[in-house]
């Protein structure tokens, strides 16, 4: 019987680093790349980079004022893959968001409420 816990799946997901960080900025515009990062569970390196692939893909823009920066997602940019290419940055971004964390990165913790229908 195969353990179906979050700690043995392999190390693959569903959604990119690039996806993550996009659909982190679109929610948030005016969010630093700190807490981008701990949100993507990614290092501040690894975001600016993923950053910078983006600007130069044209998903989005960065403003700065002063040292706040600002970014705008394009949602109108097509997806890279060809076989994706159909489709775009809004349904991306329209995707639902993934439930929090439970205690140990594990799934969420059902309440009582959800539990008895």
């Amino acid at each position: 019987m195969a353990d179906t816990g979050f700690g043995s799946r392999s190390s693959w997901t569903f959604l990119t680093h690039h996806a993550r960080v996009l659909r982190t900025v679109a929610a948030e515009p005016e969010i630093r790349v700190r807490e981008i990062a701990a949100r993507c569970e990614l290092t501040d390196r690894a975001v600016q980079s993923i950053l910078g692939d983006l600007e130069r893909a044209g998903y989005l823009t960065r403003t700065r004022t002063g040292r706040r920066t600002t970014y705008e997602v394009t949602p109108g940019t097509r997806l890279r893959h060809p076989r994706d290419s159909a489709g775009s940055v809004a349904d991306l971004l329209a995707l639902p968001d993934t439930p929090a964390r439970g205690p140990a990165g594990g799934p969420p913790e059902e309440s009582d409420a959800s539990a008895h229908p």
